[in-house]
């Protein structure tokens, strides 16, 4: 695709079905190719793409695990959607942010951690990095708090932008001048962008690490997480480790992946103007401390969103004035809002957050305030605000 065309046309025509030789046609959709055997017509053949596998830019594929013209179809989309030149995909968000990290980093190296980042990078680093002897510290995304914690041993700086739970937006070009001057690998968890309305790499970062279960995939019907460098040493190192430690992923879900991404954009958009309609009905009840939202004019990230982003998506977070007991009434009482972990899909979901998981986050007020974090979908923005009335006005009967 040219370059001059906007993302949006881009997205509509990439991974298209190359044209037959013979018919001169070619179906719409890429057509769902499994396979487990990759056969080869004689020696000379297979010695060909084997001695071919030693270089990422060429994609050389002798076995179904690494998947066939399906999953390369989705691979040059998401080399699109993040302004990369590879992109390897992985079973799960999780699974993408653990080949990023196992992948650059060697015992005895040191991370810096933002502590707002998606928080099972915690139970990574509790149970797999640090039994490996990699040292990880979480602390504050602002330049005095990294300068304090940064070792001679430090080799990585790690974020996520805005944060999963209270979306922090963080001030990427300034971190990614903090990590030149340190010579630091700067990896960021980008699912909240997906590459459409957020695009790291151009921001100065090396790698970029997105679940594509959520708004990528966008019907809340599979599982899949990719990462994404345009440095070719890097690309190497992860297409060697992602070979090694066996990732794959079933064609079918990286169809309907690839079915989800050609309306990503008018679904971001729309769950974009919802949320900032919810933001409006939410501000103005007494309930509501605070709203974290990085387009809702009011959040303190709102510059950088501003400066930094192309659009924005369906995902808050609402502080409110009351009990955890009130919140659960509160959850309790919605009824058009899935109580559930993920988001990114076509319909509005809830989460009460614990608040143990908000004690590490610089960014929480440390307050008795229950945070509620909402994903809104794609239903009637008045219809959503109306349910998110009656929850109110029973938790605070509550």
């Amino acid at each position: 695709m040219s370059s001059d065309h906007a993302l949006d046309t881009t997205l509509q025509h990439t991974g298209l079905a190359p044209f037959d030789a013979r018919t001169e046609s070619a179906p719409v959709a890429v057509p769902v190719m499994r396979t487990s055997t990759v056969r080869f017509r004689n020696l000379d053949a297979l010695d060909r793409a084997q001695a071919a596998k030693a270089d990422p830019a060429q994609r050389s594929i002798t076995y179904g695990r690494s998947g066939m013209d399906t999953h390369a179809a989705l691979e040059s989309v998401f080399c699109q959607l993040e302004s990369a030149t590879q992109a390897l995909l992985a079973p799960s968000g999780m699974a993408a942010i653990s080949l990023g990290l196992l992948s650059l980093l060697d015992t005895g190296d040191h991370v810096l951690v933002a502590d707002s980042a998606y928080g099972p990078v915690r139970y990574l680093e509790k149970t797999v990095l640090r039994r490996l002897g990699i040292q990880v510290t979480f602390c504050a995304a602002s330049l005095e708090d990294l300068e304090r914690h940064v070792q001679p041993n430090t080799r990585m700086l790690y974020v996520e932008s805005p944060g999963s739970l209270l979306m922090q937006m963080l001030d990427m070009p300034a971190l990614a001048q903090f990590g030149r001057r340190h010579d630091l690998l700067l990896v960021t968890d980008n699912t909240w962008g997906s590459g459409y309305i957020y695009r790291p790499l151009e921001l100065g970062f090396d790698m970029s690490i997105v679940a594509g279960t959520k708004y990528v995939a966008g019907h809340s019907d599979l599982m899949l997480g990719a990462v994404m460098s345009a440095e070719p040493a890097l690309n190497k190192r992860l297409h060697d480790n992602h070979y090694a430690l066996g990732f794959s992923i079933s064609a079918d879900d990286v169809w309907l992946a690839l079915r989800g991404v050609r309306t990503l954009p008018i679904r971001m958009r729309e769950s974009a103007a919802n949320a900032l309609k919810v933001c409006e009905f939410l501000a103005v009840r007494p309930e509501v401390t605070r709203i974290y939202h990085p387009a809702w004019p009011q959040d303190p990230g709102h510059a950088l969103w501003q400066r930094d982003c192309t659009g924005s998506n369906g995902l808050l977070s609402v502080q409110l004035r009351l009990t955890q007991a009130q919140a659960r009434v509160f959850v309790d009482a919605l009824t058009l809002f899935g109580i559930g972990f993920s988001w990114g899909g076509f319909e509005s979901l809830v989460q009460l957050v614990d608040p143990g998981l908000l004690r590490g986050h610089s960014y929480w007020p440390q307050t008795e305030d229950a945070l509620v974090r909402l994903h809104i979908g794609l239903e009637s923005a008045q219809d959503l605000c109306a349910d998110l009335a009656q929850a109110l006005d029973k938790a605070a009967r509550g």
